[in-house]
């Protein structure tokens, strides 16, 4: 008889909530393996007897055929020196254990479950909270880990003798499943203030939805608002109530016939649409689809998405004989600036006067969890928002850090970071912490999810702006306090996603950023590692008049862009009237507030340049919501090399100045010369030239301006890797031309992929610095003179 061996076995990875040990148990009973396998929190423990011929196949299955959801990290094997033996294979009871933490997100339904719900004779018909081993709600319903039911909401919903009975049979799809449950023992749907429940209620929010008004849904991490996608009405209602003229919604499709039907897809594209995570996706639009033009005005993308949650599929297709539309606008509810609506109260209190009902349920949230929103650059996903179905996955880097530090992110599209040793676990969307209810909803998502990751953090880390909101929360913490640069967060963000460890040159390009002088940044080229940094270059400085809002009125920046290059107001004036920025009255105000620098601070925002060149152009003067004359600009500019021709644009474009003056020099670093491009714009533009081909050159020629400082960049110290990062690289074709033609030039380009390169990327920036820093020097509190300072260690 073969002697047998016993091995302990560490597996680490989303081993939660995927239905890991119903699979090894099926795995163990397939090679007569006896023995146990336990949650520990951090990690699955297996203990594997049998042959060795036996164990070969078990840990073949184990690492070759896991659950559909996980994702095996590490995996320890040590040999047991005197073992127990066993007799059977067995489940045993979670156990609590210090260690590395993976969270699994939220998992969209699976085909199995979906097919179950249509079923009549499946005692789950129709049931709106449907879930198995492969899919459902896991970070939103988790108060703590193990993952194991008494420790999520779905403890309040005891289970009925013949899910009990499913959870505990090796054999179904639902052992060991934690959300099970049935349409007799589950969470039921509801209409708030109105009398219908279950079946009742799903109809009338469907008949609503029909007849062209519109509905609050409750669905996995918060509420959404939901009308008929294809009905222009409805969608205008939508925006008047919802007081969002331009900004697009998202559309759910009812299927992926659906979504063809309105876009472009790659095929590549389809497998994230339809996979487990189902973010919204930006898609090209095709012509003469049938979504109202009012969901997405004036913009040649649409973000689309599959149904994702039970109760989304039921709102398309139900045995009520109602014909509903193929596509539903479905975006966050929340009022303007406030999180998305999680419960009863805040979705009465900030939805009910924007909808006909309310849909909503029994199951608590947790967490919130928006949607998460991707676009692709070159077949490759290039995420926009990371929320729903990826956060909170970690980020790892190679580097060998020991620690726990919090980041708590910027103060617009807020996400916050905890870093963990090498492993960096960023958030799900928080918002724009402008509004305090958002500040609230920070302050309790970072608690809940340290004591998921049970983390005491030793520092905590923000940005420089002392007057941001996430600065003041940082402060009230009673920890050891890093402030980091805007910019070089975002260059840092860069450089850990990609795992590098080597000094680079950062482009930093986004709207607004607190210099370290005092003056607004945006547009940076900066010599940066986990050290620190130097910027070493900029675009032009030019005065930013108005406050606040001049990030909203892009023609006040025009106006400010013009007289910068002429010096001289009479001038300035005819050229601002002749392009039509503003009346007279207005520019004469404009003129003298920049001659007299009243309310004016120096900028050297590229985002702001970008609104400018919009305004000069006669694209968008104004924007109802942020990047809003940028993204019109870029859309210009790409419907002409579409127009043109890829080749034909570019031979043109980079045709144009090629001997001028592309970097000035001052005396801390290179200028780009970003007056000269703005003052060609302006000449060809009242000398008639077309928009379109202007706002191309435009981006063509402030694409080789970086080029050339990155080149004179690499002269002087000696770097070949440079990071782009910063929310004007949302703009595809000014990373794609900047992008090609670094490379051209023999640079390694590292850009963002999973990570946001706006603002809510930058927590994972900051973790990663302030890790290196209580790795180094014991984390002092950096204030701004402690970067001028930095500055000579480079």
């Amino acid at each position: 008889m073969e002697e047998k061996i016993t091995r302990r076995i560490r597996v680490y990875g989303i081993v939660q909530g995927v239905g890991f040990r119903p699979t090894v148990s099926r795995h163990a009973v397939k090679n007569e393996i006896t023995g146990s396998v336990c949650n520990k929190g951090p990690y699955v423990e297996i203990f594997a007897q049998g042959t060795e011929a036996q164990l070969d196949g078990f840990l073949d299955d184990l690492k070759n055929r896991p659950p559909k959801r996980a994702a095996i990290l590490k995996m320890n094997i040590e040999s047991e020196e005197h073992p127990v033996p066993y007799k059977t294979f067995e489940i045993i009871e979670s156990e609590k254990t210090k260690g590395e933490i993976f969270v699994s997100p939220d998992i969209a339904i699976c085909e199995e479950c979906k097919e179950e719900m249509y079923d009549p004779a499946n005692r789950r018909y129709l049931h709106p909270f449907i879930n198995c081993t492969c899919c459902g709600p896991r970070l939103t319903i988790l108060d703590s880990l193990p993952y194991d039911r008494e420790r999520t909401s779905m403890k309040e919903f005891p289970m009925c003798p013949e899910c009990e009975s499913e959870y505990h049979d090796p054999a179904t799809r639902r052992y060991d499943a934690q959300p099970v449950c049935c349409n007799e023992c589950g969470p039921e749907v509801y209409l708030i203030g109105r009398e219908e429940r279950g079946r009742e209620a799903i109809t009338y929010t469907r008949k609503v939805i029909r007849s062209g008004g519109i509905v609050a849904i409750k669905g996995i991490g918060g509420f959404h608002l939901c009308c008929d996608a294809t009905n222009e009405e409805a969608v205008r209602t939508l925006r008047e109530r919802k007081r969002r003229p331009a900004k697009p919604f998202a559309v759910m499709a009812r299927d992926m016939g659906a979504v063809r039907n309105e876009c472009e897809v790659t095929e590549i594209q389809a497998k994230v649409l339809t996979g487990h995570q189902k973010p919204i996706l930006l898609l090209e639009r095709k012509n003469g689809g049938n979504i109202a033009p009012s969901v997405a005005p004036d913009n040649p993308k649409i973000g689309m998405m599959l149904p994702y949650a039970p109760v989304q599929l039921l709102l398309f297709q139900y045995d009520d004989g109602i014909e509903m539309p193929d596509c539903l606008v479905m975006t966050s509810g929340n009022t303007s600036g406030a999180p998305i609506c999680r419960d009863d109260e805040e979705a009465v209190a900030e939805l009910s006067h924007l909808c006909e009902c309310i849909l909503s349920h029994d199951r608590k949230i947790r967490i919130r969890s928006d949607d998460s929103v991707m676009d692709y650059y070159q077949e490759e996903p290039y995420m926009i928002r990371r929320s729903r179905g990826y956060a909170p996955l970690p980020f790892m880097v190679s580097n060998p850090w020991k620690g726990q530090v919090l980041a708590v992110g910027g103060e617009l599209k807020n996400t916050f970071c905890i870093g963990v040793d090498g492993r960096f676990y960023p958030s799900p969307y928080v918002g724009d912490l402008e509004d305090l209810r958002t500040v609230k909803a920070l302050k309790e998502t970072i608690g809940r999810l340290e004591t998921l990751l049970e983390v005491q953090p030793q520092t905590v880390v923000c940005d420089l702006h002392p007057r941001y909101n996430s600065t003041a929360i940082a402060e009230e913490l009673g920890l050891p306090v890093l402030k980091v640069q805007h910019h070089y967060a975002h260059i840092l963000s860069c450089m850990a996603e990609n795992d590098c460890q080597d000094p680079v040159i950062g482009v930093s390009f986004d709207g607004t950023g607190y210099g370290t002088d005092g003056t607004v940044w945006g547009g940076e080229i900066l010599a940066a590692d986990y050290g620190g940094f130097t910027r070493i270059g900029s675009i032009a400085p030019f005065l930013q008049i108005g406050g606040d809002i001049s990030a909203k009125e892009g023609w006040r920046i025009a106006v400010s862009l013009i007289y910068g290059y002429i010096g001289e107001k009479e001038t300035a004036k005819k050229i601002i009237l002749e392009l039509g920025l503003c009346g007279e009255a207005e520019a004469q105000v404009q003129l003298t507030m920049a001659e007299r620098k009243l309310n004016a601070i120096v900028s050297t925002s590229a985002g702001r340049l970008f609104d400018g060149v919009s305004a000069i152009l006669g694209i968008r003067r104004l924007s109802t919501f942020e990047g809003e004359a940028s993204t019109t600009l870029e859309f210009a500019a790409e419907a002409y090399e579409k127009a043109k021709g890829h080749l034909a644009a570019a031979r043109e474009a980079f045709a144009e100045g090629c001997d001028d003056l592309l970097l000035e020099d001052q005396d801390d670093r290179m200028i780009l010369n970003t007056t000269g491009l703005v003052q060609r714009i302006v000449e060809k533009r009242i000398a008639g030239e077309d928009a379109g081909r202007l706002a191309y050159e435009f981006h063509a020629g402030l694409a080789r301006q970086i080029v050339v400082a990155c080149i004179r960049a690499r002269k002087e110290n000696g770097r070949n890797q440079v990071a782009l990062s910063g929310g004007v690289f949302q703009n595809q074709l000014l990373l794609r031309m900047t992008d090609e033609l670094l490379k051209k030039e023999g640079f390694q380009v590292l850009r963002h992929s999973m990570i946001p390169p706006n603002d809510g990327g930058i927590a994972l920036g900051q973790a990663a610095y302030a890790m290196y820093r209580i790795n180094t020097d014991n984390c002092k509190t950096t204030t701004e003179a402690d970067w001028t300072d930095r500055k000579s260690e480079l």
